[in-house]
């Protein structure tokens, strides 16, 4: 693995853990104090890392030459302990993508003052990778697929009575979610093709 490949690593790792931190704060926030006492809400990596989802399959796609994505331990939420969680378990969700798509634009920024010479013009490659990450994760979590941040949108809407169901399946969505993703990284491209123009896209904007 070169060095690119591991600032790139880097770069996703402290993605995702933002990225989680962001989705505890808010729901502390509307009254869910269970990432709190679960020792959740800090930007200690060890406590975030998913061995397969943060550092396994993210490395085996970077050394394949494939679009990395990966993901970190979720931060644990109880829609139940929020004071309106019809409408608040939504924000909490879409907080995470939020927290990329902000990363995303200062990473934008200190690559511009980079590529000037203004700021650190040696960490260049670093801001690059940040910015690229967090653009495909913003996108990538704003699936509307169980158990993607996305699907909050949908939940929203989910009737009531179905509701209890519905959040078992999504807890035990994402291995069926990962088999989808593969196939389509094999055969249809619809999801890579569109995380690959995005990137092609935020890439194109700094010259």
């Amino acid at each position: 693995m070169s060095t690119q490949d591991l600032l790139f690593l880097f770069a996703l790792v402290v993605s995702v853990m933002v990225h989680e931190v962001t989705h505890g704060y808010v729901a502390l926030l509307f009254g869910d104090r269970t990432a709190k006492e679960a020792n959740r809400l800090t930007f200690n990596p060890l406590r975030h890392i998913d061995v397969l989802g943060t550092l396994i399959i993210p490395f085996i796609l970077i050394i394949s030459g494939l679009t990395p994505f990966g993901w970190a331990k979720p931060v644990p939420v109880d829609p139940t302990r929020l004071r309106n969680p019809k409408n608040q378990f939504p924000i909490v969700e879409i907080a995470g993508p939020i927290s990329n798509a902000v990363m995303s634009a200062l990473a934008f920024v200190l690559t511009e003052l980079s590529i000037h010479q203004v700021f650190l013009p040696g960490f260049v490659n670093l801001w690059i990778d940040f910015g690229l990450v967090n653009v495909v994760l913003g996108i990538f979590n704003l699936l509307p697929i169980p158990p993607f941040d996305g699907s909050a949108l949908l939940e929203r809407f989910w009737p009531n009575s179905k509701r209890a169901s519905y959040f078992k399946f999504r807890s035990y969505a994402l291995p069926i979610t990962m088999g989808v993703i593969f196939i389509d990284n094999q055969t249809t491209h619809i999801i890579s093709g569109l995380l690959y123009h995005v990137q092609n896209w935020w890439f194109s904007l700094l010259f």
